[in-house]
C-alpha cells in the first residue's frame, strides 16, 4: 500500500477516537444520542459533550500530536531512534516553574507562565551551553540537555518534599500527566500546524539527515539551521504539550517507531502521521483513564505508560534481532 492512503487511514483513527472521546464517560452516550446532542445544541447532553468533554478531548488530541513531532523532530536530529522529547530537560524546566507557581499558591494563569519561563530558560541555556566557538553540536546538545534535567529533577523533588502534605497528591498527579483541568489549546493547535506545516516543507532535508550529517551535507542541506530549527521546534512542542497535561510519557517515542512500521519513512508523510496517531492514542488513554474507574480519575500517564512499555520492549527485541 502506498504511503499517502495510510495517511487517510490515520486520519480515519483520529476521527474515530475523537468520536469515542466525546461518546464515553460516566454518562455513556450512543452515537445517536451524541448526534442529536450536537445537532439540538441544548440539553443535558449537549452541556457534557460541548463544556465537559469536547474541551478535554481536545487538548488530549493536541498533546499527543506535539509530543510525536517533538519526538520525530528529535529522532531525526540526533539521528537515534530512542530519542525522548523530555530528553533535553524542556519538560522539566516547564513541570519545575508549575511546581513552583503551585508552592506559591498561585492561580493556574501564573502557572503557565512559571511553566514558560522555565521552559524559555531551559532551551536558552541547554543551547547556550552546547554551543561552541561556531560548533552546533547535537550530542554535545544531548548530553547537555541530560545534565540540566537532572539538576532540575532534583528541584523538583525538592518542591514535593516542601510543598503542603494536601498539595503532593495534586502535584504528583499533574507530574503523571493529567488532563482534568485542560483548557482548549487553540494556541498550542496552532503551533502544531505550523510544526506539521514545516516538516512538510522540509521533509526532504530532514530524511537527507537521517543519512549522517555529512552525507546530508554533501547533498546541500543546510546542515546547521536545519538542526537548529529541529532544536526549537521540538522544544516549543514538548514545552506547550507539558503546559497542557503535566509530563505524559513514551508517546513520543513510541509512536514514531509505530508509523515506520507501516512503512512511512517520508517525513513528509511520517510527521503528519505521527501527529494524528499520537493525538489519538492520548485521547483514547484518557478516556479510559477517566472513564474505567468512574467516578475515580487515574492520571493519563499511567495508561501511556502501560502501552508504551510493552511496545518499546518489543521493538527493541526487533531491533536486537536485526542486529544480529
Amino acid at each position: 500500500m502506498d504511503s499517502a492512503p495510510k495517511l487517510v487511514i490515520f486520519a480515519v483513527i483520529a476521527v474515530l477516537s475523537t468520536v469515542a472521546g466525546l461518546a464515553t464517560g460516566s454518562a455513556a452516550l450512543g452515537f445517536d444520542e451524541l448526534l442529536a446532542a450536537v445537532k439540538n445544541r441544548e440539553g443535558i447532553n449537549w452541556h457534557i459533550v460541548w463544556h465537559l468533554r469536547a474541551p478535554r478531548v481536545f487538548a488530549a488530541f493536541v498533546t499527543g500530536a506535539l509530543l510525536s513531532v517533538a519526538g520525530c523532530f528529535l529522532q531525526t536530529l540526533l539521528r537515534n531512534p530512542l530519542a525522548d522529547p523530555y530528553i533535553f530537560g524542556v519538560s522539566s524546566g516547564a513541570a519545575a516553574g508549575v511546581l513552583a507557581s503551585m508552592l506559591l499558591g498561585l492561580d493556574a494563569d501564573a502557572g503557565y507562565l512559571f511553566g514558560f519561563a522555565g521552559a524559555a530558560g531551559v532551551v536558552l541555556l541547554v543551547a547556550l551551553l552546547s554551543y561552541r566557538v561556531a560548533d552546533w553540536n547535537p550530542y554535545r546538545l544531548l548530553l547537555t540537555g541530560v545534565m540540566v534535567a537532572a539538576g532540575l529533577n532534583a528541584l523538583i523533588s525538592l518542591a514535593l518534599v516542601l510543598a503542603p502534605a494536601v498539595a503532593v497528591k495534586g502535584m504528583l498527579f499533574w507530574l503523571m500527566g493529567d488532563l482534568s483541568y485542560a483548557r482548549p489549546p487553540f494556541g498550542y493547535a496552532l503551533l502544531l500546524c505550523a510544526l506539521v506545516v514545516l516538516a512538510v516543507l522540509l521533509g526532504s532535508a530532514m530524511n537527507a539527515m537521517t543519512l549522517g550529517r555529512l552525507k546530508a551535507a554533501s547533498l546541500g542541506v543546510a546542515t546547521r539551521p536545519l538542526e537548529f530549527a529541529l532544536y526549537l521546534g521540538s522544544a516549543a512542542a514538548t514545552a506547550a504539550a507539558v503546559l497542557t497535561a503535566g509530563t505524559i510519557g513514551f508517546v513520543g517515542l513510541v509512536v514514531p517507531h509505530l508509523v515506520r512500521l507501516c512503512a512511512i519513512h517520508d517525513h513528509r508523510l511520517l510527521v503528519p502521521s505521527s501527529a494524528m496517531l499520537g493525538g489519538s492514542l492520548v485521547v483514547v488513554a484518557d478516556t479510559v483513564a477517566r472513564s474505567a474507574w468512574a467516578p475515580v480519575q487515574l492520571p493519563v500517564g499511567i495508561l501511556t505508560a502501560m502501552v508504551g512499555v510493552p511496545i518499546l520492549l518489543v521493538l527493541l527485541g526487533r531491533r536486537s534481532d536485526a542486529a544480529r
